[in-house]
């Protein structure tokens, strides 16, 4: 692939999974995100307690991540306080370095006081590189505690993706 093609991949990239103006929710939603609950509470019995003890939590049934040396990853999902939901949000993430393929993830983001949800329904919440997440399997629920308010566990759906590549999760949010 020539180098003039590579750079016009890359900013069509950029321009696709960064786009966070339009919402064109899907109506099954919420029916999607309860579906992503009860997947990881049956890949991982422990993480109940993260459920009954965090303040909130942000559930985003698939996220598509794709990249050649720059990459990017987009998803929606449903963000809820104290079981109930409140709104909804859409992650988009920029990454360059060494990466090439395509794959598809579930993601729960839990936030442990009011203070975190809050500041992630700002509208402009951002994620590092430095945030760590945690692929769900039976008991690693148990071992996993709260950094800097967020708890992140992820499974994988599904792709071939190799990346050694930097950048961070941002977050738009709308109320329901």
């Amino acid at each position: 692939m020539k180098m003039r093609q590579k750079i016009l991949l890359a900013c069509l990239l950029i321009f696709t999974f960064s786009t966070t103006s339009v919402w064109a929710w899907d109506a099954n939603a919420e029916t999607k995100a309860n579906e992503t609950l009860a997947h990881f509470l049956t890949k991982d019995k422990s993480i109940d307690n993260f459920f009954k003890q965090a303040y909130g939590y942000a559930v985003f049934p698939t996220i598509g991540k794709a990249g050649f040396i720059v990459g990017g990853a987009h998803g929606e999902g449903v963000v809820y306080k104290q079981g109930v939901v409140t709104g909804f949000t859409k992650m988009t993430q920029v990454s360059v370095g060494w990466q090439v393929g395509a794959e598809a993830y579930r993601e729960i983001i839990f936030f442990q006081k009011q203070s975190d949800y809050e500041e992630f329904i700002k509208g402009s919440y951002a994620l590092g590189a430095q945030a760590s997440a945690v692929a769900v399997k039976s008991g690693v629920a148990t071992q996993t505690k709260y950094n800097n308010g967020v708890a992140i566990f992820t499974d994988f759906k599904g792709g071939l993706m190799a990346a050694a590549s930097v950048g961070g999760q941002k977050f738009t949010y709308e109320a329901k």
